[in-house]
């Protein structure tokens, strides 16, 4: 992989716009002569002379010698900052002009440049500050909207998924080691290889593999949101319920059955749970031609959600259109909503069969009781959740590596059940700790970086 070059790195560390503080953050063996040129300490000793974790309250001057602000400028030592540079870290007044006036009179040092998106912590990856998932969390953490994503973020941060690999690859290596005493030394008095303790192990890594593979849908959860489908029915109220979720009226809302021809997609926050929200046209028979459009939509969008929010009007009887609906419903992965609770038929749904996740009653044209689902989607969203302290996958790229590394422990256990030579366990084993190598980032291809880091950023 290559390594940087010499170069030093500079950028805004804060979003842009206007706040009380803002951050200019540089990074690389030229940071504390930079700050020399420009920063003038109201006491005490020039950047280039301070210890690390320190601070110092001057003025940040031009090449001019003015003045553009009174600023505090924080130091960090090699290794011991976040990129494992010499980083310095100058605070100003949070305004866009004001910082960036600044960061264009820092670039004018010789051998600074703008740093690209994601750099600083690319740096801290390539110094050996942070693994690839390490990095990879930090990502999550800034992006996170919940305080169940905050907390996973922050836990893969502190490398719980890269203990847990390590833990992988750890026995990998010994059944590699015993496999390669084995076939160097046949002729020493070494004991030889059990096959039955080498399945046992084989067997005990691909279930805690399996295991951390399946945090992956919750992972894909917390940093996408649940892809939540509203069926029903035209008429029975999804409409309503859609803009009473959403906060506004996205999608419109009359007496008129089939209203919404098509499917309209909003993403909202209830309560820790991101739900990517879809209206879709109401299930039912009809002759014309558009609406037929829509009600497939409806029904293909079904098998694709991952949760589904069925709408049923409790001050009717249940139609031909209801039943046709459950026969199409998930069971596993459906809140039946029944919507107008204040008008509701005496024993409404005791005819339906069918077991879904949960149930829940409501007003949604009066908000009533919209606490309980969100109390309901919440339980449905948590219901998969992991210990954060035992790892996740967290994206695609770890779910691909992992998924490889299953593959291959399963073809050397393959290879042992057949009765083949050892050296073809030996093989496949090989490529399995390849795979995790690569999840962690310490046998990664620069591209791959390049993609991991293109995502965050610019000054982080």
């Amino acid at each position: 992989m290559q390594q940087y070059s010499t170069d030093t790195i500079a950028a805004v560390a804060t979003p842009l716009g206007s706040g009380g503080v803002a951050v200019i953050r540089i990074s690389g063996q030229n940071a504390f002569s930079c700050a020399d040129l420009f920063f003038q300490p109201v006491r005490g000793s020039l950047p280039s002379q301070m210890q690390g974790y320190t601070c110092s309250y001057g003025y940040f001057i031009n090449q001019n010698h003015e003045i553009l602000d009174d600023v505090v400028l924080t130091a960090f030592r090699n290794p011991h900052s976040y990129t494992g540079e010499d980083v310095v870290e100058i605070s100003c007044h949070g305004g866009r002009f004001l910082s960036q006036k600044i960061l264009r009179t820092i670039l004018t040092c010789p051998d600074v440049r703008l740093a690209e998106a994601g750099e600083f912590t690319k740096r801290a990856f390539l110094n050996g500050k942070l693994s690839l998932t390490q990095a990879e969390a930090v990502a999550d953490l800034i992006s996170a909207s919940g305080e169940n994503a905050v907390r996973y973020a922050r836990t893969l941060r502190d490398g719980a998924t890269f203990r847990k690999i390590s833990e992988f690859s750890n026995l990998i290596l010994e059944m590699l080691s015993d496999l390669a005493v084995w076939a160097d030394y046949p002729d020493e008095d070494i004991p030889g290889v059990d096959a039955d303790t080498l399945e046992a192990k084989m067997q005990h890594l691909l279930s805690d593999m399996n295991q951390l593979m399946s945090s992956y849908d919750y992972g894909r959860i917390l940093r996408e949101g649940l892809h939540t489908v509203i069926a029903g029915k035209p008429n029975v109220g999804k409409s309503t319920l859609f803009n009473a979720l959403s906060g506004c009226e996205r999608s419109i809302v009359t007496d008129i059955a089939g209203t919404t021809r098509d499917v309209v997609e909003e993403q909202i926050r209830l309560g820790d749970v991101i739900l990517r929200l879809s209206d879709t046209a109401g299930v039912h028979d009809t002759a014309d031609k558009v609406e037929q459009i829509g009600v497939e939509r409806s029904l293909s969008s079904l098998e694709q959600a991952d949760l589904v929010l069925a709408v049923f009007d409790m001050s009717v009887p249940l139609s031909d259109e209801d039943k046709l609906l459950i026969e199409k419903l998930p069971e596993d992965k459906t809140i039946i909503v029944y919507n107008k609770s204040d008008k509701s038929l005496p024993d409404f749904g005791a005819d339906f069969h069918f077991s879904p996740v949960e149930t829940v009653e409501i007003s949604a044209k009066n908000q009533d009781n919209l606490s309980e689902l969100q109390n309901a989607v919440e339980r449905f969203a948590n219901r998969h959740a992991t210990p954060a302290e035992d790892g996740m996958i967290a994206n695609e790229r770890q779910r691909v590596c992992l998924e490889n590394a299953l593959s291959a422990v399963q073809e050397a256990l393959d290879a042992l059940s057949m009765g083949l030579a050892f050296d073809a366990v030996t093989v496949s084993l090989d490529a399995a700790a390849d795979a995790l190598l690569q999840l962690t980032g310490e046998r990664v291809t620069d591209k791959v970086v390049d993609t991991v880091f293109s995502r965050f950023c610019v000054g982080k």
